[in-house]
């Protein structure tokens, strides 16, 4: 009579739990704070019970809820804008050279953000070749620096919009955020078409002689182009020449000059930076670091 309930005894015991049930068991243990609770996640992706993709987007999750606006916007002298008085010829070449979808017009100066251009909208003008640009505007947002990032997607889903001019406590402008910047706080850099990045080339010169430079780009490679000297010691790219002298990962429109050229941050996300903008420091002698 107690032989079945001796097997049925041995078959629990040979039991494994399945991959699930180990993370359920794993996470019904609840942590107690933020900090336990990141070295929880690391603990299951030593585990194995995720990867690194889902953990850094986890992460960054965690991230954007305590960011507010001033820490990833695009500073107001760097902002791509448009005088509401200029002709359609005069700013057309400036809209496709720097490749965005939306331009902040002002009027007078970018303290007066007037409304929103979508370059889309030009097509008409090259249809008609006539072309009101105050008819064309979509309304502006305006939004303060220490909205928080995870309050401004969800508002950014609700309300449709892709792009707001960050404003100061003075009601000054700031600069500007979009949507893409919050996005990319979560899941990494987002490429797009025009980007410079999907180049095959690593430094490419611009109109104002300037120079587009993968952040990439080998310390080896900088030096025979420019003429510097850059210890490649313990570096090897240019990227991480930049990072090793700002001492942390700059943001975009961070920008800092050593060994006699200047260094602009175009692109980056909160890992790494993608692409920098470089020319001659006209300040500082031209040494070599």
């Amino acid at each position: 009579m107690d032989l079945p309930s001796s097997r049925s005894s041995d078959t629990a015991d040979t039991h494994k739990p399945s991959w699930l049930e180990r993370l359920t068991a794993y996470l019904l243990r609840e942590p107690e704070d933020r900090d336990e609770l990141v070295e929880f996640l690391h603990s299951a992706f030593e585990r194995h019970l995720l990867d690194a993709d889902a953990l850094a987007m986890i992460e960054g999750v965690l991230q954007v809820g305590e960011m507010q606006v001033r820490d990833v916007m695009v500073p107001r002298a760097q902002m791509d804008a448009i005088d509401i008085n200029a002709a359609p010829g005069d700013f057309i070449p400036y809209v496709i050279e720097t490749a965005h979808s939306r331009f902040p017009v002002y009027d007078g100066s970018k303290d007066n953000i007037v409304g929103i251009l979508l370059a889309k909208d030009l097509l008409r003008y090259y249809v008609s070749q006539q072309f009101d640009l105050r008819k064309m505007l979509r309304p502006a947002v305006f939004i303060p620096e220490s909205k928080r990032l995870n309050v401004l997607l969800k508002e950014f889903r609700v309300n449709r919009n892709h792009m707001a001019l960050v404003v100061d406590e003075y009601g000054g402008v700031a600069g500007l955020v979009t949507i893409e910047d919050v996005v990319e706080q979560i899941v990494g850099d987002i490429e797009d078409e025009y980007d410079f990045d999907d180049s095959g080339d690593n430094m490419l010169p611009d109109r104002q002689g300037r120079w587009r430079v993968k952040a990439t780009t080998p310390i080896a490679d900088f030096n025979t182009q420019f003429g510097t000297d850059y210890s490649e010691a313990d570096l090897d790219t240019v990227g991480g020449l930049v990072v090793a002298e700002f001492g942390r990962v700059p943001k975009r429109g961070d920008a800092i000059s050593f060994g006699g050229y200047h260094f602009l941050v175009v692109r980056a996300d909160s890992r790494r930076l993608h692409t920098l903008l470089v020319e001659r420091d006209t300040v500082a002698p031209a040494d070599a670091t």
